[in-house]
């Protein structure tokens, strides 16, 4: 697997060659610094490192770990499985040319959240009557029996906190490449707001 972290600028429309107008995800994809190479006999696991984007204030011991790659600054870290740790050197780029035109994505994002949600909006619930008179058209209603169970099911639908979940989308098609910009354009939705972070990755 190889791969870099990005940002979600926003979405567009692109025409493909066939004529088909595509509706796209527009993603700036690094230039990621490669801040630490990991292996089976130092860590256990083989993972690169990668820095994006900057940061107003950085503290000292983070400053010393990005001192070996010479990096002043990192807004995120993360780590990326990879099977030959051998091509990597610590102060390295990784950038969107490790892509091309028509590959096939995996990018990893984090959804919007939207705080504690009721059952309706949360779940699809269908809600209680909504004419006068009904006291409960977006309540729970009953959650369960009585004296047996006498509790209530693991995996209940209920009100709660919805979204900020991490959300993996497979197959996406590399329609165009900006390398200049450092920007890829994909077919389809990414999760996330814009401006969020996105890990973006494919097969070796």
């Amino acid at each position: 697997m190889i791969g870099l972290v990005g940002k979600k600028i926003g979405m567009s429309q692109v025409f493909l060659e066939s004529g088909e107008l595509a509706a796209v995800s527009i993603i700036q994809a690094g230039p990621c610094p490669i801040l630490q190479v990991k292996d089976d006999t130092t860590d256990g696991y083989r993972a690169v490192q990668l820095g994006f984007g900057n940061k107003k204030k950085t503290s000292k011991p983070m400053a010393g770990h990005l001192k070996k790659s010479n990096t002043k600054s990192a807004a995120r870290i993360f780590e990326i499985r990879i099977n030959e740790p051998s091509k990597y050197k610590v102060g390295g780029k990784i950038d969107a040319t490790i892509f091309a035109t028509g590959d096939k994505v995996s990018v990893v994002g984090w959804t919007k959240g939207r705080g504690f949600s009721g059952g309706m909006r949360r779940w699809g619930w269908s809600g209680g009557p909504a004419s006068h008179g009904s006291m409960a058209h977006r309540r729970i209603g009953s959650s369960g029996a009585g004296s047996a169970p006498g509790r209530i099911w693991k995996n209940k639908t209920m009100p709660g906190r919805y979204g900020n979940e991490q959300i993996t989308v497979k197959n996406l098609t590399v329609v165009k490449i900006d390398k200049e910009k450092n920007m890829l354009y994909l077919k389809g939705a990414v999760p996330g707001a814009r401006n969020s972070f996105l890990i973006i990755t494919k097969d070796e």
